[in-house]
Order: structure tokens, then C-alpha cells, then sequence
């Protein structure tokens, strides 16, 4: 096995339109219906993005790409 990542948390501030926070403030409340467990949205947002990101293919593709090139 080889060395684990660098796991430390990185603090990001974003500006969001009022149309988002009101929907991450609806994703929040149907996560807190479905799971019984009241998540701020700080915390929802980042398995978000992982997710968003990993379900992105051409993003992937490219990334896989620039990191073939760098070598």
C-alpha cells in the first residue's frame, strides 16, 4: 500500500446567487427527510462536488490527459 493522500481540509468562499442557496437550502431539507439527520449545508456540499466531478467524463478524459502530458 502506498501513502495515503494528503487528507487536510482546505476552506474555499464561494459567492452564490439567492436561486442556489435556496436550492441547496432544499437539497439540505429533503437530505435531513430522507437520512433523519440534519446536514449543514457546508457539509453537503463538497460529497457534492466529489460527485458532480467524478460523474463528469470529459472532465476525466482530460484530466487524464493533462496529467499523462505533464509527465
Amino acid at each position: 500500500m502506498g501513502k495515503r493522500p494528503d487528507r487536510t481540509p482546505v476552506r474555499l468562499a464561494i459567492t452564490i446567487t439567492p436561486d442556489l442557496q435556496a436550492a441547496l437550502q432544499a437539497y439540505a431539507a429533503i437530505y435531513a427527510q430522507n437520512y433523519g439527520v440534519e446536514e449543514p449545508i457546508a457539509g453537503l456540499v463538497p460529497a457534492m462536488l466529489a460527485a458532480f466531478l467524478e460523474a463528469d467524463r470529459g472532465f476525466a478524459r482530460a484530466r487524464d490527459a493533462r496529467s499523462r502530458d505533464a509527465r
